[in-house]
């Protein structure tokens, strides 16, 4: 089963839609999302979010491919997939050392829609890194992960992304459910946590 929402900001997901009601639900029925092999989280921006110039667009675009290459390595633990599914499921285009570089590979594609960021939709940008989740904390930070990267792809020239650490992009979080999730996966500050179990 896949669930798919319509078109809404991120503060209609946190505070109006009922997504913590319907995970409950879907794991009092039995459902499981986290313990598969095939389930995916994924969410879509719409391009019109960084500019309504197509040019412009393109040059968020960029640093958002940018950042995803530069910080694989933590973006692969936040995701709770293994390497195996990301080039499955998710693959990466590959590190170089402009964004204007990543995205000509990008638009020279090879991965189809089956990319960590998948821009073959018109309308969106899609990131597909993220594993399937019925925890709601989960699902929440990792929506708020996707807005701090369009917002440091926005808020960046592309020598200031290219400068940015991961320390220094977390730095600043104050979302209660991100910190909490980046510290689960020690991701944050190197404050450890104990995990809760995903479903």
């Amino acid at each position: 089963m896949e669930l798919v929402s319509h078109p809404c900001t991120m503060d209609y997901h946190i505070n109006e839609f009922p997504w913590e009601d319907i995970m409950h639900r879907a794991i009092h029925q039995g459902y499981r999302s986290h313990q598969t092999s095939t389930c995916g989280l994924h969410l879509h921006v719409n391009r019109n979010t960084f500019s309504d110039n197509q040019e412009e667009q393109d040059e968020v675009i960029s640093r958002i491919l940018y950042f995803v290459e530069h910080h694989w390595n933590e973006l692969l633990k936040f995701s709770r997939r293994s390497e195996y599914t990301m080039n499955r499921w998710a693959a990466r285009y590959g590190y170089e050392h402009t964004p204007k570089a990543i995205m000509d590979k990008a638009k020279k594609g090879g991965n189809g829609r089956y990319a960590a960021v998948n821009l073959c939709n018109y309308h969106t940008v899609e990131f597909r890194l993220f594993r399937g989740t019925l925890k709601y904390n989960t699902f929440i930070a990792t929506i708020q992960l996707v807005n701090r990267i369009c917002d440091a792809a926005m808020y960046n020239t592309d020598d200031s992304i290219a400068k940015l650490s991961w320390s220094d992009f977390v730095a600043d979080v104050t979302e209660p459910e991100l910190i909490q999730y980046l510290k689960e996966r020690q991701l944050y500050i190197n404050d450890r946590v104990e995990e809760t179990e995903e479903f």
